[in-house]
């Protein structure tokens, strides 16, 4: 059995977390850490875990946790791993971090978006970029896993395979993306109240959001060149789900069915991208509570551009579920082992 333990037990991502791994086969989590209810019953935090889970939460002493545990979920606000993280911890234990204190490899650009001092740039470099699909070969063999951000891994995957074949213009690139509230995390703001989020919509991080330069990097490697590009984040009243409409001009006259081949050329065997048929086009609703990311993509002549669309479960795909995806690459099980999860509908 894998020992598990986490960091940020308590937060949404954190309790999916614990979520998942409870009903994975070959995980047993030793550690539940959270600072905000030391000593409290887990299940008493979250009462779905009622006779489920009958520990305590423990603290976020990293360095003891890396003596108990073979890998260590960081669920936590940026700047928490950067400034825990020892060669010590690494040579005892795995970590997957589910914050974006690794997943910058410029330093400069990582403290200029998060307005924070990286306390650890000498492990930047090493850390792995966790996005499956895409750097499988890389995470196997990895000690620290950036494990992407909900928005970033949405965004990247529905638009990767025509940056790299060279299909459109990145440079014109346009995301529009849209989120539950779960997204913005458990902690208690003005802004995710009810009544602040319900039977509204609004965008938000316009021009600043700070994914941007995350899904500048990742996609400037595909294009082999760096990019620069438009990312619009919106809030929705739903709890879970990210949606994203992507717009680029083409570089070339290509069908659907030439597109659609190179789509397959990257996901057709994928467990968990599912390339939906011509005309559906993908709908949170159908990758709620699951691992699955659909995508689709609509061409339109009359402008010369695409038009593609992804959708995931932002606290699973975007999150959790990822982070267990990365987990099972690490130590050499099947990816979807835990993760065979139906959507939820309703």
């Amino acid at each position: 059995m894998i020992k598990v333990g986490i960091i940020g037990a308590t937060g949404y991502a954190g309790a999916e977390l614990v979520r998942l791994l409870k009903q994975h086969p070959e995980a047993e989590i030793v550690w539940y850490g959270s600072r905000s209810y030391v000593d409290e019953r887990y299940s008493k935090v979250f009462g779905n875990m009622f006779k489920i889970v009958d520990e305590k939460c423990l603290d976020d002493h990293m360095t003891e946790l890396s003596k108990e545990a073979d890998v260590i979920f960081t669920a936590t606000p940026q700047g928490f791993l950067a400034s825990a993280i020892s060669e010590e911890i690494l040579q005892n234990a795995k970590i997957i971090d589910l914050s974006a204190d690794f997943r910058i490899k410029d330093v400069s650009v990582y403290e200029k978006w998060y307005g924070i001092e990286h306390k650890a740039p000498q492990y930047i470099d090493e850390a792995v970029y966790g996005l499956c699909e895409i750097n499988r070969k890389d995470i196997a063999g990895a000690r620290l896993i950036a494990n992407p951000g909900c928005y970033t891994t949405c965004s990247i995957l529905t638009a990767y395979p025509l940056v790299k074949e060279g299909v459109i213009d990145p440079d014109t690139l346009i995301i529009d993306a849209k989120s539950g509230t779960s997204g913005a995390g458990r902690g208690a703001k003005t802004a995710n109240l009810y009544c602040e989020v319900n039977e509204s919509i609004k965008a938000y991080g316009v021009a600043s959001h700070r994914h941007t330069p995350e899904i500048e990097e990742q996609l400037g490697y595909a294009a082999g060149r760096p990019l620069v590009l438009s990312f619009t984040p919106h809030l929705v009243p739903m709890h879970r789900g990210i949606l994203v409409t992507e717009y680029a001009s083409l570089k070339k006259d290509i069908s659907y069915e030439e597109m659609k081949k190179i789509y397959e050329k990257y996901y057709g065997s994928e467990k968990f991208i599912r390339l939906l048929d011509e005309g559906s086009c993908p709908e949170t609703r159908w990758v709620k509570g699951s691992n699955y990311v659909d995508i689709n993509f609509k061409i339109d002549t009359r402008t010369n551009r695409v038009i593609m669309m992804g959708a995931i479960d932002n606290l699973v795909k975007g999150a959790a579920g990822q982070a267990v995806q990365n987990m099972n690459i690490l130590f050499g099980l099947e990816e979807c082992t835990g993760l065979d999860l139906v959507p939820m509908f309703p």
